[in-house]
């Protein structure tokens, strides 16, 4: 029986659709980014087989080595012969390991090396100056998805923690371990990750990213770990004693001698040579490879390991991405689809304005500093104008292996971040690569981002009316804008830095607003999961606003349809999941589940009603008391 699209609009445009949808075997999801990101996938790997067999070479020097980093990635049968070799001698360097002094004493040349060392620090802009690179400390990851897996009465996560465990064993079996020692290995690094797990952020703690912002002197930083020589640490790292460090993880900093120290060296040592065993399984034997991705296939229920094929190009292409894209992007995205979507970007930014000048339940003082902020919104469309030019520097060396080359690409990689220390942002490096099916905005530069892959059917055709347009690229985009003024982004300034520019009236008014698109998601269902509101919250913000916009900005083009508006937004959205995918999402993932990002938002607008005929006894209704609108 077909659905109405009055009870569920979603439904009601993609069953027909999902009746024939085909998950693949080696995904956890299918629908309209899976699909054309599918698409894109097929085409690169034909081609990189293509480059393999010699046929339509290209003479980009980067490209070069790419292709023959990939020959060696695809060299299965050598792989094969070597085994683990490369890691038995990095796995007796850490058990030869006698004390947490001592592996001190080495931090900071395997973090040169790019070998586990627990060092969970990295370099991004300070958020009241972002156009300067600072330190962070952060936090080791978890073995479950969040924290919440960790609860009494979580039974997922216990599953989880055997499936990992089990796992686990099979691996470090391969590395000539004793039954013993295996047990004895996973018993402290659970401990471990038990113990972290008490004391990192929660998903949704750390989706509130603007309340992460705890600077501290490095004298009192250092303070807190007594026992980890942090100075002598950094001054091998960056050359010198840093002045600052960012600690967004303070709870866990706050704890950090429970980490580092000598009583906590026999759980620290297990968990490094658990890492170490597991750092380097895409490069040794295929069936390595398989074992080693067990767990996450178990949490997303993805039933087939990639292909050979498909994990050789995702290996060779990883330090390359960016060149791919380019090639990408000048092979399929022309320059008249790029100048269309330019003047879209110029109109949303233009509707953007007048909504913001016209939401009368701001002050004036507020919405003008909010337009100063939307004017100094770079869009970039497409593909970067270059390469950077580090990707020059990434040479192979034919007459060695796969390992050898990878070892030498990480550390280039690593150099190259802690590089950026106290240096100033640059503001012209892409953090997406031109075929990746996905858009970004980037708070601490004002930007907003559009890969080549991303604009074209379903979200946008030049053969495809306007409305349809703005129903699909137009929100996105409009999505993206929106996110410089969602629960996060509204606290950052035109210059990306941290600055409350608002009234307090203002932001009260704002709270108001954003608490009841809290409420419109918080508990709903998703596979048997509940939707988390607050955790949900900036992205939810960013697609009512997005999609506010680009339906205005669709009614100021001749023939406006607003069916076909509407239903385009829906097709972006189609997604057909594994449930254990979903449930994992729920609890994960800042984004609310594609269904609701569909029906729980169009029901906000007047517009849906009317073209759709929906009426109080419909399952969309919503009565217009209760639709909110904030941008």
């Amino acid at each position: 029986m077909t659905t109405r699209i009055q009870d569920n609009f979603y439904d009601g445009i993609n069953e027909e659709w999902a009746a024939t949808a085909v998950i693949p075997d080696d995904k956890p999801r299918t629908g309209g980014f899976s699909d054309l990101a599918d698409e894109i996938e097929d085409l690169m790997l034909t081609t990189a087989a293509d480059w393999q067999a010699g046929n339509a070479v290209p003479d980009d020097s980067v490209l070069v080595n790419f292709i023959k980093y990939h020959k060696l990635a695809s060299d299965y049968e050598t792989r094969d012969q070597i085994g683990v070799a490369p890691v038995l001698p990095l796995l007796a360097e850490y058990q030869a390991l006698g004390s947490f002094k001592e592996f001190t004493s080495k931090i900071a040349t395997y973090e040169k090396l790019g070998q586990p060392n627990e060092l969970p620090f990295s370099v991004a802009p300070d958020f009241m100056d972002a156009q300067t690179n600072v330190l962070w400390a952060e936090t080791m990851g978890l073995i479950l998805p969040d924290t919440t897996y960790y609860a009494e009465d979580n039974e997922r996560g216990k599953e989880l923690l055997q499936i990992w465990r089990d796992a686990k064993a099979a691996l470090l079996a391969k590395f000539n371990f004793s039954a013993a020692e295996i047990a004895d290995l996973l018993d402290k690094t659970i401990e471990w990750d038990a113990k972290t797990a008490k004391y990192v952020l929660s998903n949704e703690e750390s989706s509130e990213y603007v309340k992460l912002y705890h600077p501290y002197a490095w004298a009192d930083f250092t303070k807190l770990v007594p026992e980890l020589p942090l100075d002598a640490i950094f001054t091998e790292i960056l050359g010198e004693i840093p002045d600052k460090v960012i600690v967004p993880e303070e709870r866990f900093w706050q704890h950090a001698n429970e980490f580092y120290s000598e009583a906590a060296w026999p759980l620290l040592k297990a968990n490094l040579i658990v890492s170490v065993a597991g750092a380097y399984t895409a490069y040794l034997t295929d069936e390595i490879r398989v074992m080693s991705g067990a767990y996450s296939r178990a949490l997303s229920g993805t039933p087939v390991a990639l292909s050979k094929e498909k994990a050789a190009f995702y290996l060779a292409s990883s330090p390359y991405n960016q060149a791919l894209g380019l090639w990408y992007a000048h092979e399929k995205f022309s320059a008249a689809a790029k100048q269309d979507v330019e003047q879209k970007v110029a109109t949303m930014i233009d509707v953007y304005k007048n909504r913001l000048l016209d939401a009368d339940w701001l002050q004036l003082e507020t919405r003008e500093k909010a337009v100063v902020k939307l004017d100094a919104i770079t869009p970039h469309i497409g593909y970067p104008e270059k390469l950077p030019q580090r990707y020059y520097d990434k040479v192979i060396d034919e007459n060695a292996g796969l390992f050898e080359n990878a070892a030498v690409l990480r550390q280039q990689g690593i150099a190259f971040a802690w590089s950026k220390w106290n240096k100033p942002v640059d503001r012209t490096e892409w953090h997406m690569p031109a075929h990746m099916v996905n858009a970004y905005y980037d708070p601490q530069q004002n930007q907003i981002v559009f890969p080549a892959a991303i604009l074209q059917w379903p979200f946008y055709s030049l053969d495809q009316s306007s409305s349809a347009n703005y129903g699909g690229i137009g929100g996105v985009i409009a999505h993206e804008i929106s996110h410089a003024f969602d629960t996060n982004g509204s606290s950052f300034d035109e210059h990306g830095s941290l600055n409350d520019w608002w009234t307090p009236e203002d932001y009260a008014a704002f709270k108001e607003r954003t608490q009841a698109v809290i409420d419109q998601f918080d508990g709903l269902d998703s596979y048997g999961a509940k939707v988390n509101g607050k955790l949900t919250v900036s992205e939810n913000v960013a697609d009512l606003g997005g999609l506010a916009a680009a339906l205005e900005a669709a009614k100021r083009e001749a023939g406006f349809s607003a069916e076909e508006f509407f239903k385009s937004w829906a097709t972006i959205w189609r997604n057909k999941s594994r449930p254990e995918f979903m449930k994992m999402m729920a609890s994960v993932d800042v984004h609310g589940p594609a269904e609701l990002r569909v029906n729980v938002q169009v029901a906000n607008f007047d517009d849906f009603f009317t073209t759709f005929d929906v009426k109080e006894t419909d399952k969309m209704w919503r009565a217009p008391a209760d639709r909110v609108i904030i941008w």
